[in-house]
């Protein structure tokens, strides 16, 4: 007796969707790569949206500075064992697995990246793309919807704009959040959207596909010991 799996973390209906969203997203995150690699100065969009964003007075900052926290280590593992918990109280290991394996290989993209590009912000030697707050809080946006979409058993164009939706308002909050407290430059904040866009869902895939091979064997096992 091995059980009954646990359900894909990556629902089967998403995967060719998310899979050519995820290589999109890698895609713009490479051509933002090469555009600004070495700058440190914003462009000309950069310009515009800072102008425009940056800078913003009470009550607004504080919202700035409250969402900022999120994406800060202490506010991270906060965010993260929460969501280990409810993954787990929902029955969902391999959701709780994606939490932590997600966030992680989604933070360590952004600071391999940080350091291949060599962007810099406000002239102090800060690297700054991608957005690694923006692409965590992204990305735990991105487990949370998938696991939504596969406990109420979304179809293809449901779930899909359930991630969707989901991706870009964790995105969009803190990518606001950044640029108003000047921390990043809006391509900053997109290019880590994107990597958690491309992260997570072959992150999630390859989860799927461990847990699967780790029950196949555990089945060969009590296969061998049965004759």
């Amino acid at each position: 007796m091995t059980g009954r799996p646990a359900p894909a973390v990556l629902p089967p209906s998403l995967r060719a969707w998310l899979g050519l969203i995820a290589a999109l997203a890698a895609l713009v995150v490479v051509v933002l790569g090469v555009l600004y690699a070495g700058h440190s100065q914003p462009g000309m969009v950069d310009a515009r949206i800072w102008a425009a964003v940056d800078g913003v007075g009470p009550p607004w900052r504080y919202v700035a500075l409250a969402t900022d926290f999120l994406g800060e280590p202490a506010g991270a593992a906060t965010l993260v064992v929460a969501a280990v918990t409810g993954c787990l109280l929902l029955r969902r290991p391999r959701a709780a697995v994606l939490v932590v394996a997600g966030a992680g290989m989604t933070v360590g993209t952004t600071t391999l990246l940080k350091h291949l590009v060599g962007r810099t912000i406000h002239g102090d030697g800060n690297l700054s793309y991608p957005s690694g707050h923006t692409a965590f809080l992204t990305a735990l946006a991105l487990v949370m919807a998938l696991l939504a979409t596969g406990r109420l058993g979304l179809g293809r164009t449901a779930g899909t704009s359930l991630v969707l939706a989901t991706a870009l308002v964790g995105g969009a909050a803190m990518g606001w959040a950044q640029i108003a407290l000047g921390a990043h430059y809006p391509t900053d904040a997109l290019g880590g959207w994107c990597t958690a866009l491309a992260v997570i869902p072959a992150t999630a895939w390859l989860v799927d596909w461990m847990a699967d091979w780790l029950v196949d064997r555990m089945a060969d096992a009590g296969r061998r010991e049965r004759r």
